[in-house]
């Protein structure tokens, strides 16, 4: 497993016909399961006279695991999930939900038909989203002078961080999210 993970850049969708069945690729952002789930059914409601809706996802939680689940759909069993879910482990995505929407054109296509028109369908929306990087968040709180502040706001645009929030009193209280990579540079830095 490689130390690198990585998000998608945008939320996508490729759609492609198989002996007349129509296969539509959806590729979306989830930072958890509930997120995931909701999208999902925000499918199946757009999506209410197709045959089969299958999904994968991957999800990194906070404490660093990795939760992967997928389901057929009323395929046959590894049919439609677990070629769905193979390009976001082969591309080491995570916080990814991809689902594939089948319509039934009236020709099977066998099993070996099912998995090669579920993955490519997954693999399509991946490959049109592109991806980014994945970069770890931190929070942290810190009691500044106000003549910290402005300094405290340029380093943050630096590294991509942000104020998520702030209380002014005889100092300012600030709880901001950085890149976990810098969070003891920064630490050390506006320590009082």
């Amino acid at each position: 497993m490689s130390s690198q993970f990585f998000i998608l850049r945008t939320p996508s969708i490729s759609e492609s016909e198989i002996k007349k069945s129509r296969f539509i690729g959806v590729a979306m952002h989830c930072d958890s399961e509930q997120s995931a789930l909701k999208q999902l059914r925000q499918l199946a409601a757009q999506h209410s006279s197709a045959n089969h809706l299958a999904f994968a996802w991957r999800i990194r939680a906070a404490e660093g695991f990795i939760t992967e689940r997928f389901f057929d759909a009323g395929e046959p069993s590894g049919t439609a999930g677990r070629p769905i879910l193979s390009p976001l482990q082969g591309e080491d995505l995570i916080n990814t939900v991809v689902a594939v929407i089948r319509y039934f054109g009236g020709v099977k296509l066998g099993t070996g038909g099912l998995t090669r028109a579920y993955g490519n369908a997954a693999k399509q929306a991946i490959d049109a989203a592109g991806k980014l990087p994945w970069v770890e968040m931190a929070q942290l709180s810190l009691k500044i002078d106000y003549s910290q502040l402005q300094m405290l706001e340029y380093q943050l645009k630096q590294i991509k961080g942000r104020i998520v929030d702030q209380q002014f009193t005889d100092m300012v209280r600030v709880v901001i999210e950085l890149p976990a990579e810098h969070l003891v540079a920064i630490r050390e830095q506006f320590s009082s």
